[in-house]
């Protein structure tokens, strides 16, 4: 499948009216539901296809991010080899009270997987995290980057960060 065909079924799929609550509280009727993509088998699996070669080729783990960024970076994964870790909002406070469930990341060179960023504060918050844990993180990659403040903000914060799709493709 080209990009543009992608782009244009992860729209079909993911775009949704009718009366939606958003985060901020306003009612909209349109929403955008990245889940729908993201539980479909035959995109998810295109997804990591045209992903994967914006993965920085010195990548030792992939960390999928919680909720979303984890069936991106799990595909990814199962298409590239790379191990891959999936980090919490925080870490467990029971059992082994890990932040990044998976393998070890001391030491290793960690590209953050994101499905949607809007503003990257997440993302920023768990590079921060990862740090602490012993892992080197500079790259980020994101199925669809919703605003511009997003890249800003990693960039702004030394994070190299790559998108397959703005938003206003999916809907041009």
């Amino acid at each position: 499948m080209d990009r543009q065909k992608l782009a244009k079924e992860i729209y079909d799929t993911s775009h949704l009216t009718g009366v939606f609550k958003l985060r901020s509280g306003k009612t909209s009727d349109q929403y955008f539901d990245k889940y729908l993509f993201e539980s479909n088998p035959v995109l998810l699996a295109e997804v990591a296809e045209q992903l994967a070669p914006l993965i920085p080729e010195d990548t030792e783990i992939l960390a999928g991010l919680e909720m979303g960024g984890i069936p991106i970076a799990t595909a990814l994964s199962l298409k590239t080899g790379i191990p891959v870790v999936f980090v919490r909002k925080k870490a467990k406070e029971y059992g082994t009270c890990k932040l990044a469930e998976g393998m070890d990341i001391e030491g290793k060179r960690v590209c953050m997987i994101e499905d949607v960023v809007t503003t990257g504060g997440q993302i920023l918050l768990s590079a921060e995290d990862l740090k602490k844990y012993g892992a080197k993180v500079k790259d980020v990659l994101c199925v669809i980057e919703r605003e511009v403040a997003g890249r800003t903000n990693l960039e702004n914060a030394g994070l190299a960060f790559r998108s397959l799709f703005k938003m206003e493709e999916l809907i041009s």
